[in-house]
């Protein structure tokens, strides 16, 4: 890795450093390998704790009490040191364009305060964490471990942050460095000492440092995983009957479920088909089928990111395993890019409710609704979804030579058993998850098995060095992604003790009772395409999920439409621009402008917002199969 890979957020780009920071960047890059490589080894034996788990408790009928909290504790550990090498990888997701509004002298001293934000806020996890620690020494779990080798993990990934974050912020100019820190350490004592010695009308409330802390840390580009940190860390420390161990336990608390485990493992399933060629044939044989269609390439872009969202279950592991093969095909068709790019962001909002996605497992978590009734209910709504966007693609589309995009052709058996055994796959994950059997986690470690296996016996494409790389690679990005949760679960418990929830109760329930129940299900998805935009999918979910969920059963709305439709809402405000992080992502991966892909997707996403507010106003699209099935 490049010494100025591990310039984290925060960091200021193109500043040099003498040979002391390449030395210092070395030495973080060979420790930050040592670690990425552990939690690649942590996410292996969690996969077979899991596995052999359902193995003996469905076949062997002989279950093991202690693995469900085994296999939580290994994700804890997966998530804080997961989480800490995304920090150095610079990978955490953020949003720069609010930075760009700022005027270009503010720019630099305000991503180096971000660069102090999350060194500062990982120093305070630390040392919440230390003393979680040794609060948790004398403690133990139910089944005899000690409590403290929970912690550990949480405390030591917190260290590393600290470390890699001091690092990165040092890395400016020397004036602007110290500067901002003089700056951002004036201003926390400047705001301790007005609450301390004024009269407690005139002090500043912790909801509003709240406030304060979220926007100006946005703004200054601080990934968002840190905005949230940061965010709820400042409420902790104004809030004085909050004592700062409890913001470490949040944290930690966010995450520590056995159903988050099938993020990292079907993200993990996704990079292994990736990996093996089973997109690449897939993606051929949808070519091949379909490739004299009009618009042939942007229909195989929707046909082919359906599919791999009943596998992968990340959007952003859709696109990449989409977009890495059809986007050069693309080129090599001498087909518009832009437009493909802009098809594939609106695919994965269509996506957003194909089993198994991430975003509706955490919904179902979130707001204590049926994963599986989830997971049901979202397959008629993203049918409807596909069938508009493919309509729109073969009208707005081309006609292409498909001779043209894949120069070397696979031979047909080869194209067709590597489909067959894609589908066993994606059967084996729909039938094993809504028919109750298993849950969600334990149908995703079988789907990382089966993978894996299929993969080496039909195909011969995995080295064990590519399998490595993969399990690295999977930790990391299921490391950041969880670690977003873990500080959103923070800011939901400071809003839950400033008592929003009530307050957002009354409000949405006056709405409901005055404007009717449909009222309230378009201003939720209103909510939900704002701050899918500015919070990224996950954090929106897990803080508007648990506090309107509630109230959509109240007022009468099937929670398991209600779920659907908030889904598909933050999806179309996480892909939309001009701030939605799936965008950039999309973009990024396949090497286009946001600016010019805007424009070509105006026409999907105004498509999108009407088929939206169709589901909306038609719950049977939503409820008819889980209904079928007895589960609505």
């Amino acid at each position: 890795m490049n010494a100025h890979v591990l310039a984290g957020a925060g960091t200021p780009a193109g500043h040099a450093t003498g040979d002391g920071g390449v030395a210092q960047a070395r030495w973080l890059a060979r420790i930050c390998s040592i670690i990425e490589h552990f939690c690649g080894l942590v996410l292996a034996v969690d996969v077979g704790v899991v596995f052999v788990s359902v193995i003996l408790r469905y076949f062997l009928h002989s279950p093991v009490d202690w693995a469900e909290e085994a296999a939580r504790g290994l994700m804890v550990t997966l998530v804080f040191l997961g989480g800490a090498t995304v920090l150095a990888r610079r990978q955490h997701v953020g949003i720069d364009v609010f930075r760009g509004l700022l005027p270009r002298s503010w720019r630099e001293p305000a991503l180096q305060l971000g660069g102090w934000a999350v060194a500062g806020t990982s120093a305070a996890l630390c040392y919440s964490s230390w003393e979680l620690l040794q609060d948790s020494v004398n403690v133990t779990t139910p089944i005899g471990t000690p409590q403290w080798l929970s912690v550990l993990p949480v405390f030591v990934g917190a260290l590393f942050m600290t470390v890699v974050g001091i690092a990165n912020a040092l890395c400016g100019p020397r004036r602007a460095v110290y500067g901002t820190l003089a700056g951002a350490v004036a201003l926390c004592v400047a705001v301790w000492a007005w609450n301390a010695h004024m009269p407690e009308a005139w002090a500043i409330r912790p909801w509003l440092l709240l406030t304060l802390a979220f926007v100006f840390s946005l703004v200054a580009g601080v990934p968002i995983a840190f905005v949230l940190a940061l965010s709820s860390l400042v409420y902790f420390l104004a809030e004085p009957s909050l004592p700062l161990i409890i913001y470490s336990q949040q944290v930690m608390a966010g995450m520590d479920h056995f159903v988050l485990l099938a993020i990292p493992f079907f993200v993990l399933a996704g990079l292994v088909m990736e990996s093996n060629g089973m997109s690449t044939r897939l993606i051929e044989l949808l070519v091949r089928m379909f490739g004299r269609v009009r618009g042939s390439m942007n229909l195989i872009s929707i046909l082919a990111t359906a599919f791999f969202s009943g596998v992968s279950g990340s959007k952003l592991a859709d696109i990449a395993a989409v977009g890495g093969i059809v986007v050069p095909a693309v080129r090599r068709t001498k087909q518009d890019v832009n437009e493909t790019a802009a098809v594939l962001a609106s695919s994965a909002v269509m996506a957003e409710t194909i089993p198994p996605c991430v975003n509706l497992i955490i919904m179902g978590f979130v707001a204590n609704i049926s994963i599986g009734g989830l997971f049901l209910a979202g397959l008629v709504p993203a049918a409807v979804l596909a069938t508009g966007l493919s309509a729109m693609a073969i009208w707005f589309g081309k006609k292409v030579d498909p001779m043209l995009a894949f120069p070397v052709r696979m031979p047909w058996p080869q194209l067709l058993g590597g489909a067959f055994i894609a589908l066993v796959m994606v059967g084996m994950i729909g039938k094993g998850v809504t028919s109750g059997v298993a849950t969600s986690t334990e149908v995703s470690a079988f789907a990382v098995v089966y993978a894996l296996v299929a993969g080496a016996l039909a195909f011969r494409e995995l080295t064990p060095r590519a399998i490595v790389a993969l399990f690295v690679r999977a930790a990391s990005m299921a490391g950041g992604i969880l670690f977003i949760i873990a500080a959103a679960s923070s800011v939901a418990f400071a809003l839950t003790v400033q008592q929003l929830p009530t307050f957002l109760s009354d409000t949405m329930t006056h709405l409901a009772h005055d404007y009717g129940s449909t009222a309230f299900i378009l201003v939720s998805a209103a909510l939900m395409v704002v701050f899918g935009a500015i919070l990224e999918g996950a954090p929106a979910l897990i803080i508007f999920g648990p506090l309107l969920t509630p109230i959509a059963q109240q007022v009468g709305v099937n929670p398991l439409h209600f779920g659907t439709v908030v889904v598909i809402a933050m999806g179309l405000g996480l892909f939309a621009p001009p701030f939605g992080l799936g965008l950039f992502a999309t973009c990024a991966m396949t090497g286009t402008r946001v600016e010019e892909v805007s424009r070509p997707m105006v026409k999907y996403l105004i498509l999108l917002a009407i088929m939206l507010i169709v589901l909306i106003f038609v719950p049977a699209i939503s409820l008819w199969v889980p209904r079928m099935m007895n589960m609505a």
